[in-house]
């Protein structure tokens, strides 16, 4: 099975609000899989539960690529992890140094269990009858923007003295490639691709975190992902819990509401 090549018809704008809403409108008025919105400013766009994710003129490459994965909608939750794992490979080709995945959606600069946020993967889906209609995987990646200008615990690949001039078109042209690859791979799987490269990135593994699935947290060691991307905890009395969908934090969070 074969997917269509990421960026063949990329949308450019100066300015939007959200490369996501208008991929949405762009799918939804038939749009081909692989099209790519891409935006030089983003004034509201979409990160993890609701928070905002801001790109200044120049500062970032902001984009939102159409999927239409002839997969049923159980068969699509690697999606995100194989986003990282391209978004890693591109920064790595670009710079020569190791990004970390944090699970489900970050990709990191620096430590492996105390990195500094430079990219984030977000992907939402709209269902048919028939499975997925189509699917939108927006990527945010923090390009030239200067320390003082990005929130805490974040960094660019400029901040952390990676990158000089605006390298965003170089890592684009790297980032479409590695995409459509692993896209094609989990094409190919039936949505189980191997996730081994994902693995080999995982931030926190082995490490005490806390997971926070809409406002019921659960704590305990991050002890790997399953073939399907669920998140495993193990917990302090030893048995194992997948977590699907959730916030990922180190380290335990003793607030009296911890639990599985």
């Amino acid at each position: 099975m074969s997917a269509a090549r990421m960026g063949d018809d990329i949308r450019r704008y100066a300015q939007v609000a959200s490369t996501m809403e208008i991929a949405a409108d762009l799918a939804v008025a038939g749009a081909s899989e692989g099209t790519v919105v891409l935006a030089d400013e983003q004034t509201a766009g979409r990160g993890r539960a609701g928070r905002s994710w801001r790109t200044p003129p120049g500062s970032s490459l902001a984009l939102t690529a159409i999927l239409r994965p002839p997969l049923p909608p159980d068969r699509i939750s690697t999606l995100p992890l194989v986003a990282g794992v391209a978004v890693a490979e591109a920064i790595e080709a670009l710079t020569g140094t190791s990004v970390w995945l944090k699970w489900p959606n970050d990709c990191w600069l620096g430590d492996r269990n105390a990195g500094a946020k430079v990219a984030g993967v977000l992907m939402t889906a709209r269902l048919a009858e028939a499975g997925v209609a189509f699917a939108l995987l927006g990527i945010g990646i923090n390009v030239t923007s200067p320390a003082d200008a990005l929130p805490p615990a974040a960094t660019s690949l400029a901040a952390a003295g990676l990158v000089s001039g605006d390298p965003r078109e170089s890592l684009l042209a790297l980032l479409l490639e590695r995409l459509t690859k692993g896209y094609t791979a989990a094409l190919i799987h039936d949505g189980r691709p191997p996730l081994d490269a994902w693995r080999r990135r995982a931030a926190l593994l082995g490490e005490p975190v806390t997971i926070d699935r809409e406002g019921k947290p659960a704590t305990g060691v991050f002890a790997g992902v399953r073939d399907d991307g669920a998140l495993v905890l193990r917990r302090p009395d030893g048995t194992l819990l997948p977590i699907v969908a959730g916030d990922l934090t180190r380290g335990p969070r003793y607030d009296g509401r911890l639990g599985g």
